[in-house]
């Protein structure tokens, strides 16, 4: 087998994987799955947002999905590990599957999206990008887009900060997509960190300043009462030296 059908026959694999831990994990708040390959065997790590409905009672429910996916997927010596998602809203995976939830219960999709929009800036997201398409009103097709904040589209910056995630739902009217794209604060590379305040001089660094110093610097210029006193002497002497003949007064 050559490498690119090796290639699309694992990314096809993760593809039924995803979907199939997603229908089953439902209830856990299931946001996605990290699939690796070891030496030893094949690691996957779940993201959940409840991870004791996945563990179950003393581990029941952890050992009957690993041997489901080695059945399932033929997957050699597989190990599982549950991870808790700490912060859900910003999971694309999770916020997706919420509003697929509130559609089935019959929620006007505006308002699921919308609330959802409110729940994730609040909390903290940079912006977020919600495109739901199918029948929504009519017999026609058609797709709405509801964004806010900031979403990069293109460039090195975009695929840093932006998460997405695409899920589906059957409904009455028909199948209904839902795509949803969220920009991570935090992932925002820093350029440059800012200084505010200067740093302080160190002593040896003051001598020093002192010790470079001219003289001429340290000498102080003479005050006017300096300078007057000399001038009297001055005009003292020359007065004495003036000879005066009294012959000629």
């Amino acid at each position: 087998m050559s490498a690119i059908k090796n290639v699309m026959k694992n990314n096809f694999r993760n593809m039924e994987l995803n979907e199939f831990l997603s229908s089953t994990l439902k209830e856990a708040g299931y946001g996605g799955a990290e699939v690796q390959k070891t030496p030893i065997g094949t690691k996957i790590t779940l993201f959940v947002i409840r991870p004791g409905l996945v563990i179950g009672r003393k581990g029941s429910g952890i050992r009957d999905l690993t041997t489901r996916l080695e059945q399932q997927f033929n997957l050699e010596n597989a190990q599982v590990s549950v991870t808790e998602v700490t912060k859900p809203e910003l999971n694309p995976n999770i916020m997706a599957n919420r509003i697929a939830q509130l559609i089935e219960r019959g929620t006007a999709f505006r308002r699921a999206s919308l609330w959802t929009i409110n729940t994730i800036m609040g909390a903290g997201a940079l912006g977020v990008e919600i495109t739901i398409s199918g029948k929504l009103r009519g017999e026609r097709a058609h797709f709405e887009k509801h964004s806010v904040g900031v979403i990069p589209k293109s460039g090195k910056i975009a695929d840093e900060v932006v998460r997405s995630s695409i899920n589906s739902i059957l409904t009455k009217m028909g199948l209904v997509g839902i795509k949803l794209k969220i920009s991570i604060r935090e992932e925002i590379p820093r350029d440059f960190d800012l200084i505010t305040e200067s740093p302080s001089k160190s002593e040896p660094e003051v001598e020093n300043q002192n010790e470079n110093k001219s003289p001429s610097e340290d000498q102080k210029a003479p005050s006017d009462s300096e300078v007057k006193t000399e001038s009297k002497d001055i005009i003292n002497s020359e007065v004495k030296e003036i000879p005066v003949n009294k012959s000629d007064t």
